[in-house]
């Protein structure tokens, strides 16, 4: 049995080189036309560099929250770094389209990318280009990358940086946008409620102009000097006193309600003033949404294209392709012969 696997495999071997020396001549014909033509195109393929910003989202969504409020809970920290799920909305802030045409607009991509403007699909060729050029991706310790290749080294880290400041520009306008509604929502319920209270101080101010300042303490007062005109019998004076007590006791309550109303609409005065200095810091001031580790900067030396590796996958594929061609063409015969 062995003798027998022994010989199987000599005639194997055998019929193996027999067959590549019967068809030597195609197979290295093919071969280096596969390698001529590889190390033609690849050198015909235009240099690119490789530029890369690296960052970390903030967790900051409001200004007045992380610095100003009184009830901050940790998580608006301005210097803690931002997790996963800020990972991801910096993230698609960088695939807006607000930040690709902004680049496309500063850069002149369609000139640059030689791409003419009356080709058809200008739009869909120029997005698929940048799209080529320009990628982001999340790391494993939720850090942002931003990769660009482009045919100058300058213009590709140029491109990386101009991308990660204009996350800044494109969240703070989305920011602003809301920041300005709210404002206007919190100055109008501020002032609203400023004229309410200023309504109530009105209507005390007339009461008072009745005389009654401090329903307690009058009271007290024209009782105590009631009952002595009557001891006197200053009959005048009770009949004054007693005017006085009658209007007291008409308004005391009215002026009592009013005034502990105008100190319960006070301290929603407060909370709405707090509120509007809050939202004005929201709709006024900014703070950046990354923290910037690599800047991007011009390489020194290609990334692409990897020439070598070009010639080594094209001439095996075609090498790999005539053999499986051969092959066929050798069993075609064969089952022909029978």
């Amino acid at each position: 049995m062995d003798s027998n696997t022994k010989n199987n495999t000599d005639l194997n071997s055998a019929n193996l080189f027999v067959f590549f020396y019967k068809w030597r001549k195609p197979l290295l014909i093919v071969t280096l036309v596969a390698i001529i033509s590889s190390v033609v195109v690849s050198l015909l393929i235009e240099n690119k560099y490789e530029s890369t910003v690296v960052m970390f989202p903030t967790t900051t969504s409001s200004i007045s929250k992380a610095l100003i409020s009184e009830h901050n809970n940790g998580k608006q920290d301005v210097l803690r770094l931002g997790e996963e799920e800020e990972a991801e909305q910096m993230l698609q802030i960088l695939y807006s389209d607000e930040i690709r045409n902004r680049i496309i607009d500063k850069y002149n991509l369609a000139q640059h990318y030689d791409i003419d403007d009356d080709v058809d699909y200008k739009f869909t060729k120029l997005q698929r280009e940048y799209e080529s050029n320009v990628t982001f991706n999340r790391t494993k310790f939720m850090s942002v990358e931003i990769t660009v290749l482009d045919h100058n080294a300058d213009t590709a880290a140029m491109i990386a940086n101009d991308i990660a400041n204009f996350l800044d520009t494109v969240k703070n306008r989305m920011r602003r946008e809301v920041a300005l509604q709210a404002l206007e929502i919190v100055e109008d319920e501020y002032n609203n409620q400023a004229g309410y209270i200023q309504e109530l101080d009105d209507s005390l101010e007339l009461i008072r102009n009745l005389g009654i300042i401090n329903v307690r303490a009058q009271t007290e007062r024209l009782t105590e000097q009631m009952a002595i005109a009557i001891l006197q019998g200053k009959k005048s004076a009770t009949k004054a006193l007693k005017a006085e007590l009658d209007t007291l006791s008409k308004y005391a309550g009215i002026f009592t309600n009013i005034q502990e109303q105008i100190l319960l609409e006070q301290e929603r005065l407060v909370l709405l003033r707090s509120k509007y200095r809050e939202a004005k810091v929201d709709a006024e001031r900014y703070l950046q949404h990354k923290f910037i580790v690599n800047n991007a900067y011009p390489a020194e030396k290609k990334s692409y294209p990897i020439r070598w590796l070009i010639v080594v996958v094209s001439t095996f594929s075609s090498f790999l392709l005539t053999l499986v061609c051969i092959l066929f063409f050798e069993s075609i015969k064969s089952i022909n012969f029978k």
